[in-house]
């Protein structure tokens, strides 16, 4: 087959859960075909190094700042189709191949509406939509987002599949002692510190999370808070909640922090408080986990599925139970280190490789419906 691919969203260069699925899956779909051929599509041109180009793997680089799915892809799809279109991260274009997958990452807009600009919530209902109803075969991210498309968008079951993420295998535990320290001074990290990575914007529930620090600061007087992660929406509401925090000067703003520094501070810290009112996935408690890190996370949407039984989990809603979370793992050395164990342990089943072999087989069976 040539096997198209809307690669777009894997050259940001800060990348969130999103991004680094279609890069991570982009590659691993690449090495997991050595018989298929591929062409990338992009609106821009990637890093060197990014991704592999040669005979077998071609790019076709079609700028455009704007409308680049509806305008310049569809044109692409109209003129030079591939036998089969995977896009990871975006929505189908209007014009397109017989065969298509996409992958449908959240519906979270539908659980909890009030958390996201209306804008943002009606755009992404209709993108998921059309492209859940236009594809050949859809690829859930999870059994929670598979579930919501055939109660919400009425999809049916038997044309999506569940395809858990993968982690990279440079998110591992880190042991080099000058490494971390250095981390720690340039990051201001100069005590026991929890850490939540995700962009900061209401549905990662960042205001019950402040409010559940700050209890359980009050007589822990050197415990830390470090938030990773870029600005999202609505901003207004992480600063009022910063301002409500008696203990202001022991949370930390990191920002975005680039890759190679997740795995130190990820491995330094007393665990990951990562209590999203709902996620598709949550990568950032599985690489959490791939750290030997334990995790403190919802009881909701796709977490449970994620973590199994190498997590603590707490009703996302209920900041007293966000607290005492935080307390167990601050308190209990034995519990933090179990729990580490047994999340290295769990984390060892969601590769890449394994997600990319699963992708494949929905491409194919995409490629064969529509070829009977």
């Amino acid at each position: 087959m040539l096997i198209g691919i809307d690669a777009s969203r894997a050259v940001l260069a800060r990348r969130t859960g999103t991004e680094r699925y279609a890069l991570e899956i982009t590659r691993a779909l690449i090495e997991a075909a050595p018989d298929d051929r591929f062409m990338l599509y992009f609106n821009q041109p990637p890093p060197p190094g990014l991704l592999p180009r040669s005979d077998r793997v071609r790019w076709r680089v079609i700028p455009s700042p704007r409308l680049w799915t509806i305008g310049r892809l569809s044109l692409e799809m109209a003129t030079r189709p591939p036998d089969i279109l995977f896009v990871p991260a975006h929505s189908l274009p209007p014009i397109q191949p017989p065969a298509t997958v996409a992958t449908i990452h959240d519906l979270g807009y539908l659980h909890f509406p009030g958390e996201h600009p209306a804008p943002t919530r009606w755009l992404r209902r209709l993108s998921n939509r059309w492209s859940a109803r236009r594809a050949t075969r859809v690829v859930a991210i999870s059994g929670a987002t598979r579930a919501d498309l055939v109660r919400y968008e009425g999809v049916p079951a038997h044309r999506i599949t569940v395809v858990h993420h993968g982690h990279a295998p440079w998110f591992a535990p880190v042991h080099d002692a000058p490494r971390m320290e250095a981390m720690r001074a340039r990051l201001r990290l100069d005590a026991p510190y929890f850490l939540f990575i995700g962009t900061l914007q209401p549905r990662k529930n960042l205001e019950r999370l402040l409010a559940a620090f700050d209890r359980v600061a009050d007589d822990r007087p050197r415990l830390l808070l470090a938030l990773v992660g870029a600005a999202g929406w609505q901003p207004d509401r992480l600063r009022a909640a910063l301002a409500r925090v008696r203990a202001r000067e022991r949370v930390r703003l990191l920002g975005y922090v680039d890759d190679p520094d997740l795995p130190p501070l990820l491995s330094g810290s007393l665990g990951l408080a990562f209590l999203s009112l709902y996620e598709g996935f949550g990568l950032p408690a599985l690489e959490a986990m791939a750290c030997a890190t334990p995790v403190l996370t919802s009881n909701t949407s796709s977490l449970p599925e994620v973590v199994g039984d190498a997590a603590l989990l707490v009703d996302p809603l209920d900041v007293g139970a966000i607290a005492d979370g935080l307390r167990l793992l601050a308190d209990d050395a034995d519990l933090r280190r179990v729990l580490g164990e047994r999340g290295l342990a769990r984390a060892a089943g969601f590769t890449w490789q394994r997600a990319a072999a699963e992708t494949l087989a929905v491409l194919r069976a995409a490629h064969a419906a529509t070829h009977r």
